[in-house]
């Protein structure tokens, strides 16, 4: 039953994340709010692993989703559940594409798509800044002000951010150095849970 399950709330998400993987986070906390089969802590864990693997983003997550909840089954359930709606999309459009080309309603859809894509990716943004940042669980809890943010996110993001634009000799990078650098900063130093 759970990988029917996966499958259809992946086929759901798979069908409205337009935009990219990042479009696929609203429902992913919406999912984990629904199913409680991960947190949001969690969630962020998954967002940085998928950021640091090879591949679509959406269907990183959605394989290391399935693979929490499923195993290595319940990780192909839902992959193949999120990449589902959109072959069956291409298979259509591929299908009627000549009659569509010039359809200024079909134009007129893509184009009024892109602030809504826009629009996902920014609330998936803002929420993983949120949640890397800032500790409001502990801050609730405390009331302490230095316990608002998380510290070492903080830091490792200040120097990112100095190293990107204003050290000269690793201001040209590609950014998948910085992306493996970040990765094993968090390793080495438990970013994991925080």
């Amino acid at each position: 039953m759970i990988y029917l399950q996966l499958f259809c709330e992946f086929f759901k998400i798979g069908l409205f994340a337009v935009g990219g993987g990042m479009a696929t986070l609203p429902f992913l906390y919406d999912l984990a709010d629904k199913t409680h089969w991960f947190t949001s802590t969690q969630l962020a864990d998954m967002i940085a692993v998928s950021e640091s693997t090879p591949g679509p983003i959406g269907v990183n997550m959605g394989t290391y989703v399935g693979f929490t909840t499923g195993g290595v089954l319940g990780g192909i359930v839902a992959s193949i559940g999120l990449v589902t709606p959109s072959v069956i999309i291409i298979i259509i459009i591929a299908y009627f594409l000549k009659s569509f080309r010039e359809n200024k309603y079909v134009q007129s859809v893509f184009y009024g798509l892109r602030p809504a894509s826009t629009a996902l990716i920014a609330a998936a943004g803002s929420t993983v800044f949120m949640i890397t940042l800032f500790q409001m669980d502990l801050f609730k809890k405390t009331g302490v002000i230095t316990d608002l943010f998380n510290w070492k996110s903080l830091a490792l993001g200040v120097a990112i951010f100095i190293l990107s634009n204003n050290v000269k000799s690793t201001k040209n990078l590609h950014p998948v150095v910085f992306i493996a650098g970040s990765a094993i900063v968090g390793i080495i130093f438990g970013f994991a849970g925080v």
